[in-house]
C-alpha cells in the first residue's frame, strides 16, 4: 500500500462497531472529531448494527449472511470515498464479504466495493491521509497491546506505532510478548474461560512490569477484557483507545504530513515479531 497526496475533502462511511456503539462511545466520538480535524467529512449509517464476526466464527455461517448484508446494505448507504472503523477484527470480518460472498449475484460487488475502501482508524490515518503527527500531546508514559486479528489478519502492525511516537510528551514502553493474545478472543473466552484467564492474566503481569501509566490499544473488544481483569485485581494502569490519545490536547498546528518530512512510509509488517 502506496501514500498519495488526497486532492479533495475526503468523505467517510463511519463504521462504528458494537462494542463501541454501546460500551465505548468516546472512542467513536474521539475518532470522529480526529478525522474531522483532519480534514474528513464524516457520516454515519444509521442501519449498520454488528459485522456478524461473533457468529461466523462460531460456525452459523449461514445464519450471520442476513447480518453480513445488512452491514454492507448500512455501509453503502453513504455515498462515501472510504469506510473507516475503530477495530482492527471487525474491519478484516467486513473485508472477507468479499470471499464470503462472492458467488452472489447481488451481494458479491457490494461487498467487494465495502472492502475496497474499508480501513482501520490509524491506517487510515497514516496509509491514506498520509500524516504521522496528528497534532497530539500526552505527557505519560505507555505501552502498547497490538492485538491478533489487526496484525496477523488485517496485516497492520506499524500505523498506529508511527502515530503513538509522534504524540508529544507520549514515552513508549516495549511489551514483553507484545505477539501474544490477550485471551478474549470473542466466543472463545466465554467457551474456554480457564484458559482465557490464564492468557490475560499474563497479559497484564507483563504490562504492570513495563510500570507504564497507561496501556493503549487499536480493539475496544480486547481493552475490555484487560481492563476487566485489571480492574478485577485492583490494577490502577489506565486504558486508552488510540482514537483518545490522538484526540488527546491537540494542537492543530502540529499536524505534520509525510510529504512535509524525511520520513519513509513504513511498510505494515515492519513493527513486532510476527
Amino acid at each position: 500500500m502506496s501514500w498519495a497526496p488526497i486532492m479533495k475533502k475526503p468523505r467517510v462511511c463511519i463504521f462504528s462497531s458494537c462494542l463501541v456503539d454501546l460500551l465505548f462511545p468516546n472512542v467513536g466520538k474521539s475518532m470522529v472529531e480526529v478525522l474531522e480535524r483532519l480534514g474528513c467529512d464524516t457520516f454515519l449509517p444509521e442501519k449498520q448494527v454488528c459485522c456478524g464476526q461473533p457468529t461466523y466464527n462460531s460456525g452459523y455461517a449461514k445464519g450471520s449472511m442476513k447480518t453480513f448484508k445488512n452491514e454492507i446494505d448500512a455501509l453503502l448507504s453513504i455515498d462515501a470515498d472510504y469506510i473507516v472503523g475503530p477495530t482492527g477484527s471487525c474491519v478484516f470480518m467486513v473485508k472477507e464479504y468479499e470471499d464470503i460472498l462472492k458467488d452472489d449475484p447481488v451481494y458479491g460487488p457490494r461487498a467487494k466495493e465495502v472492502a475496497d475502501k474499508i480501513y482501520e482508524f490509524s491506517q487510515f490515518i497514516y496509509r491514506v491521509l498520509g500524516i504521522i503527527d496528528c497534532g497530539a500531546e500526552l505527557d505519560a508514559t505507555v505501552t502498547v497491546h497490538r492485538s491478533c486479528h489487526m496484525t496477523r489478519l488485517l496485516g497492520e502492525r506499524t500505523a498506529p506505532f508511527v502515530l503513538l511516537d509522534h504524540v508529544k510528551g507520549l514515552k513508549r514502553v516495549p511489551l514483553h510478548n507484545v505477539q501474544l493474545c490477550c485471551g478474549f478472543g470473542g466466543t472463545f473466552s466465554a467457551k474456554q474461560p480457564e484458559l482465557s484467564t490464564a492468557m490475560v492474566e499474563d497479559k497484564v503481569k507483563n504490562i504492570k512490569d513495563t510500570k507504564a501509566e497507561i496501556l493503549i490499544g487499536m480493539e475496544t473488544s480486547c481493552l475490555m477484557n484487560i481492563a476487566g481483569y485489571m480492574n478485577r485485581h485492583g490494577d490502577k494502569i489506565k486504558v486508552m483507545h488510540i482514537a483518545e490519545v490522538l484526540n488527546h490536547n491537540v494542537d492543530p498546528k502540529r499536524i505534520k504530513y509525510i510529504k512535509d518530512t524525511d520520513e519513509p512510509i513504513v511498510p505494515a509488517e515492519a513493527e513486532g515479531v510476527f
